[in-house]
C-alpha cells in the first residue's frame, strides 16, 4: 500500500533506562538492611551490656556502609533520575569528604575483620597467638585512629571539590590507591590463611570424635570464618573491577558515561551486600531482628556465644 508514511520508534537508550533503577536497587536495598544490622547490635549492646570484639569491628563496619549509602547512594540516585540537585561549594566539600573516609573506613575494618578472625582461630603454636589478647585491648585505639586518619587524609582531597566549574575544561585528577592496596594484599592473605586453617582443621575433625562442646565450638567457628571469607571476597572482586576502570579511564582521553556508571556502581555495590551477608550469617544479628522461630534463633545465638566465650 502505497502512500503511507513508516512511523519509527525512537531510539531506546537502554543505559539510561537501566542507570536509576540499579543505583535505586542498591539505595533501596542497602539503606535500610545497614540500618537494620545497627540496630541490632546497639540491641545486643543494651540488653547484654557489651559487644564482642567481632561485634564491635562489624558495627564500625556496618555504621560506614550506611554513611556511604546516605553521602552518595542517595544523591547518585536522585541524580540518575533527572533531579537537579543544588549543591554549594561547601556541600561538595563535605560529600567527597565523607565519601573518601568512609570508603577508607570500610576497606579498612575489613581487613581488621579478617585479621582478627585469622587471629581468633590460629593454632596456639602460631605467632599470631600473641595478638589474640592485643587486639581486643586496643581495638579502640585502632578505630578511632582509622576514623581521625581517613578524616584527615580527606581533607586535601575535598578542598578542590566545587559545585561548578568556572570554564567547560575538567581539571585533573588523581586516585590514590596506596593505601587501599595494602589492605588489600593483607586481607587477601588472612582469607588465605583462614581458609588453610579451616581445611586442615575438616581433616583433623574427621579423624578424632570430639566432644559436644568441640563441636558446638567448631561449628560456630567455620560459620565466622567463612563468613569473613565471603565479605573478604566480595570486597576484592568488587575492588578489583573498580580499579580495571579506573586504569581504563586514565589511558583514554574521553570516558564514556557508561564506564564511569558501572565504575560507581561496583564502588557502592559493597556496602549494599555487605549488611546482606552478615544478616545471614550472623547468629546475633539473626537473634536481635528475630529472623528465625525463637527455638532455632536461641539455639544459634547460645552455638554463638558459647564459642566465644570459651
Amino acid at each position: 500500500i502505497t502512500g503511507l508514511s513508516t512511523l519509527t520508534m525512537p531510539p531506546v537508550d537502554t543505559r539510561a533506562a537501566i542507570r536509576p533503577y540499579a543505583f535505586l536497587l542498591l539505595t533501596v536495598i542497602g539503606i535500610p538492611s545497614n540500618l537494620a544490622v545497627c540496630f541490632a547490635f546497639l540491641r545486643a549492646l543494651r540488653n547484654d551490656r557489651r559487644l564482642l570484639t567481632a561485634d564491635i569491628i562489624l558495627c564500625h563496619l556496618t555504621f560506614s556502609n550506611l554513611m556511604l549509602g546516605c553521602t552518595r547512594g542517595i544523591p547518585q540516585t536522585l541524580h540518575t533520575f533527572g533531579y537537579k540537585l543544588k549543591f554549594t561549594d561547601l556541600d561538595c566539600k563535605l560529600i567527597i569528604l565523607s565519601f573518601r573516609s568512609f570508603r577508607g573506613l570500610s576497606i579498612s575494618l575489613t581487613c581488621l575483620l579478617s585479621t582478627y578472625q585469622a587471629v581468633v582461630i590460629s593454632p596456639a603454636s602460631s605467632k599470631l597467638d600473641t595478638l589474640k589478647s592485643q587486639i581486643p585491648r586496643f581495638l579502640t585505639l585502632t578505630v578511632t585512629l582509622l576514623y581521625v586518619f581517613y578524616f584527615v587524609s580527606g581533607i586535601s582531597t575535598s578542598i578542590h571539590g566545587v559545585a561548578n566549574l568556572v570554564n567547560n575544561t575538567m581539571p585533573p585528577y588523581t586516585f590514590n590507591f596506596e593505601f587501599y592496596l595494602v589492605f588489600i594484599v593483607l586481607m587477601t592473605i588472612m582469607s588465605g590463611y583462614i581458609l588453610l586453617l579451616l581445611y586442615r582443621h575438616s581433616k583433623k575433625v574427621k579423624s578424632i570424635r570430639s566432644s559436644d562442646r568441640a563441636q558446638l565450638g567448631a561449628r560456630a567457628e567455620v560459620k565466622a570464618s567463612r563468613a569473613v571469607v565471603t565479605l573478604v571476597t566480595i570486597y576484592v572482586v568488587f575492588f578489583g573491577i573498580d580499579c580495571v576502570m579506573w586504569l581504563y579511564s586514565i589511558s583514554v582521553v574521553w570516558v564514556e558515561p557508561l564506564i564511569s556508571d558501572i565504575r560507581m556502581y561496583f564502588t557502592m555495590l559493597y556496602s549494599s551486600v555487605c549488611p546482606i551477608v552478615i544478616i545471614a550469617t550472623n547468629p546475633k544479628v539473626q537473634a536481635k531482628l528475630r529472623v528465625y522461630m525463637p527455638e532455632r534463633r536461641t539455639h544459634s545465638l547460645c552455638e554463638y556465644e558459647e564459642y566465644i566465650q570459651t
